[in-house]
């Protein structure tokens, strides 16, 4: 490779600091000119850069006979190079159906996937792939085109994770240029010339016409855009950390936040604040702490656009408990009174990935066994519930207790556990009035996700006992109670 080419190869991977003496680099060979070219110009490195070289392909199978031809390929350059060789295989056309994933983004994923499986299997450091700086101005006119803000213009990383990008300050045809001096094949992939996608036709039609009617250095350009895009989002990127850090807690697959530490950051309190206006910064952190939780809780499902980080704002602002915003790929934002819960799509199984409905009611008997217990299994709100007859003694004063325990002989049959109801109510323990359980669930902060299902013992027709709702006072143990019946609920 000219020495040119070769020293602005070397000088990306230094300014980056994307490669280690020491390490083993795993080079993702498509078999196209531009995975070639850095496999050549890693081992021309080699040396100088004290790292050890493999090749890696991955075949998805999408063009029948074509892609099989395309791993040869690659099995052949890597055996003439004296390289070791690996290659994984995966039918992305059926995955794509699967998961219900557009072709190009299933390609993206398995492709990946190999690859990092690679590195958690100890067999690499580094995965060097070869996107250039055509890429990246090609990504960021894609993204332009279909809206994006400005971590979107960020455009290509030079280094995320364990992925390193060496040529991506490097022309496409200057790649090509020097593979056809040194005499070198590489493959052409057909489908990167199918016009019905947007890359392509950026690549083949919108970037040419840009660099010839507006200006010549236009790839440059967009390349130096995403450069300086990047440097802002990593500031970004480290006062949305702390603020997580600070700020979100985790309860299961659902994370939340306080509303005031959302519109308010404290990592912004006191900082920046003009005289007679709003600190502009504020919504900037705001959006970006959104996209952050959003991102946390779906996983890659969905894409999250500027309106749904509007209505979350909103929601925030404006919206009252109980309220909702759907995210892309089923997750979701619930307001909980003063704070935010962003919660993960549902899981679907194969049994029942066409019956996803909600639960219905329920309804169980209970009956006291000989020695004053009774187990009864709930599997439509997936927990057990234990009933225990103890002994209590005269005089029990302790609130705590009266709240959670029930007289054993003023109870009546039948027993029954069941689905709280609308228009259920009773007078709590500790207050003078009847109360409703959708104002008791108001009262003691239960989410609305969680009401629906929830459970209530009825004794005689007769509410007694509400989960975490202090019970009956009607039916409380009290200072006459010789044996009261303690409920327990264990998740399953």
């Amino acid at each position: 490779m000219n020495a040119r080419l070769l020293a602005q190869v070397e000088g990306t991977i230094r300014k980056h600091g994307m490669l280690r003496a020491g390490d083993r680099v795993c080079v993702a060979v498509s078999g196209g000119a531009d995975s070639v070219a850095l496999l050549l110009a890693l081992m021309e490195l080699q040396k100088k850069l004290g790292i050890t070289l493999l090749v890696a392909h991955f075949n998805h199978q999408l063009r029948g006979r074509e892609s099989d031809a395309d791993e040869d390929f690659v099995r052949n350059l890597a055996a003439r190079s004296g390289l070791e060789f690996m290659v994984g295989s995966e039918n992305v056309e059926a995955r794509a159906r699967e998961n219900r994933w557009n072709l190009e983004d299933a390609a993206r994923r398995l492709r990946y996937g190999f690859l990092e499986g690679l590195v958690a299997a100890g067999r690499t450091e580094r995965i060097a792939v070869g996107h250039t700086a055509d890429d990246q101005a090609e990504t960021v006119l894609a993204r332009l085109a279909r809206g994006t803000g400005p971590a979107g213009l960020a455009g290509i990383h030079p280094t995320r994770g364990h992925v390193v990008r060496p040529l991506l300050e490097t022309r496409r045809e200057e790649l090509r240029e020097e593979l056809r001096a040194r005499g070198q094949e590489w493959r052409e992939d057909a489908s990167n010339r199918d016009l019905t996608r947007l890359r392509a036709r950026v690549r083949h039609s919108v970037l040419p016409h840009i660099e010839r009617e507006l200006h010549p250095a236009a790839v440059k350009h967009l390349s130096e855009l995403a450069n300086l895009v990047q440097e802002e989002e990593s500031f970004w990127a480290a006062m949305v950390q702390s603020c997580f850090e600070s700020s979100v807690t985790q309860s299961g697959d659902a994370l939340s936040i306080c509303i005031t530490d959302l519109i308010q950051p404290p990592v912004l309190r006191g900082i920046w604040a003009p005289a007679g206006g709003r600190t502009p910064s504020v919504e900037a952190v705001s959006k970006r702490l959104i996209r952050r939780l959003a991102a946390e809780s779906r996983g890659e499902r969905g894409q999250l656009g500027s309106v749904h980080v509007e209505q979350v704002l909103r929601l925030a602002r404006e919206g009252r408990s109980g309220q909702r915003v759907p995210l892309p790929g089923g997750a979701g934002v619930e307001r909980v009174f003063d704070r935010l819960v962003f919660t993960a799509p549902p899981r679907i199984n194969e049994k029942d990935e066409e019956t996803n409905e909600a639960t219905g009611s329920y309804e169980y008997g209970v009956e006291l066994t000989e020695d004053g217990t009774a187990k009864v299994l709930i599997p439509e709100i997936g927990k057990r519930l234990w009933l225990k007859v103890i002994d209590w003694p005269s005089g029990a004063r302790d609130t705590s207790i009266l709240t959670a325990a029930l007289d054993r002989e003023l109870l009546r049959p039948p027993l029954l556990f069941r689905n709280w109801r609308p228009g259920d109510a009773y007078l709590p323990t500790g207050r003078q009035s009847v109360r409703k359980m959708k104002r008791l669930f108001q009262d003691y902060r239960i989410p609305v996700r969680e009401r629906r299902d929830w459970p209530v013992l009825t004794s005689g027709g007769k509410l007694v006992w509400a989960g975490k709702l202090p019970v009956a006072k009607e039916f409380a143990a009290n200072e006459n109670t010789r044996a009261a019946v303690a409920i327990a609920e264990e998740s399953l």
